[in-house]
């Protein structure tokens, strides 16, 4: 043991403070509630930033392709076997061709603009954050001009199952009048609710023979999104893919597509979590201020434990332990109350909008429908660390001046 049993009992009765040392009482106090709290928002806030990466991350690859080939022209004609040269590259799981373009969307009078992927009925069923996520509806409806249409998208356009959706296409026809808007109405066969705004409010999905009949591209495809096994390891499939393909492609994986994106989210954890660091650096200091304040108040104390053999390394160790007390008390509260806090985040949220009447979390904003959190084991045994030597580094200089304190000074005036 490190401590002895008599340091143990005498730290731990400096800790009982009587009326006379009430201050010092009330500054261990605000200490230990301040490593508590810096504790459990790093927790939470980690555990919040960790959960909004994994869960948009999820629902963009669930959405959209590793990776996506472009033409250099306006089609790819051979993509059926482009296609098939591209899922016997290794690591390849999934290829799906289809025509894709931005349109404008009415119905009742409202407009929006909005996104349409063209696809087959097999394509899209191998996606199944969207053919699990059909809300209204089913896939049967995905057959000649039907659609599926993301749910908010439906409710800002007042549409329901069964109604027509009509589709604007910037890309006109060129007449003897100049160029006319490319027109056609839809039955809206299904509404899909994926859970990220971003997509709900701007996705339609259609058959591909329907989209490259309205976007004109013939027997064509305007784009093919590969799927591959490790997401992770993106950089090297899509050097497979170009080496493949050779020239007239441009190819993008997710990560180039939502670089800034994901940079800028990486960039706001990094800041936090240095920021909420200060909260338990204060409260490091406070222990520092508290422990003096108690050396100077047991100056007689630790004088008369010298004079009856207690030695400089005992002193040191009392003190060390008295102030170490409080930061691993205040560590193990913050982490039990930010773990209770980050499972019961999503809970949490509903009840203080409940309670409050405002809008914590803007589904247009953050573009997910829930709070998300995802506590990081890893990150969480660093916060509890980094606390704890926080702690017991902020006892060091208290009980060095304790240890050297002259018991002939201390009793002269007593």
């Amino acid at each position: 043991m490190i401590f002895g049993a008599f340091e143990r009992t005498v730290a731990f009765r400096y800790l009982r403070a009587r009326r006379q040392e009430g201050f010092v009482s009330v500054i261990a106090g605000f200490s230990l509630v301040g490593i508590a709290l810096g504790v459990a928002t790093l927790i939470i806030v980690m555990a919040v930033m960790n959960g909004f990466r994994a869960d948009l991350l999820d629902r963009i690859l669930g959405v959209q392709g590793h990776v996506t080939v472009y033409p250099a022209g306006d089609t790819i004609s051979d993509y059926r076997t482009l296609a098939e040269r591209l899922r016997g590259l290794d690591g390849v799981t999934r290829v799906h061709p289809q025509v894709h373009g931005d349109i404008m969307a009415t119905h009742d009078g409202q407009a929006t603009g909005a996104v349409v992927r063209g696809m087959t009925r097999d394509n899209l069923e191998e996606r199944p954050l969207i053919a699990g996520n059909v809300v209204r509806g089913n896939l049967d409806a995905f057959e000649g001009r039907g659609a599926l249409v993301g749910s908010d998208l439906a409710r800002s356009l007042r549409l329901g199952e069964g109604g027509q959706i009509t589709l604007v296409s910037p890309r006109g026809e060129t007449t003897v009048m100049g160029t006319v808007p490319r027109v056609k109405s839809f039955r809206v066969g299904g509404l899909f609710d994926v859970g990220m705004y971003e997509y709900d409010s701007r996705f339609i999905y259609m058959p591909l023979d329907a989209a490259q009949k309205f976007f004109k591209t013939g027997e064509g495809v305007n784009a093919i999104e590969v799927f591959v096994r490790n997401p992770d390891e993106v950089a090297a499939a899509r050097r497979d893919i170009v080496r493949t393909l050779g020239a007239g492609y441009h190819v993008v994986d997710w990560k180039r597509a939502n670089a800034s994106f994901f940079n800028a989210i990486e960039v706001e954890r990094n800041v936090m979590f240095l920021i909420l660091t200060l909260i338990i650096l204060v409260a490091a200091f406070n222990i520092i201020s508290g422990q003096i304040m108690l050396v100077k108040d047991k100056g007689a104390d630790i004088a008369i434990l010298r004079t009856m053999g207690a030695t400089r390394g005992m002193v040191m160790r009392i003190f060390m332990l008295s102030g170490a007390s409080i930061g691993v008390i205040g560590t193990a509260v913050g982490f039990g109350l930010g773990l209770a806090f980050a499972k019961n985040i999503e809970t949490i949220r509903q009840w203080l909008e409940g309670l409050t009447g405002a809008k914590l979390f803007a589904e247009e904003i953050y573009f997910l429908s829930n709070l998300p959190a995802k506590v990081d084991s890893g990150e969480t045994a660093a916060v509890v660390v980094m606390a704890l030597a926080l702690s017991l580094l902020a006892t060091v200089y208290p009980a060095w001046r304790a240890a050297r304190l002259d018991p002939v000074e201390a009793l002269r005036y007593e």
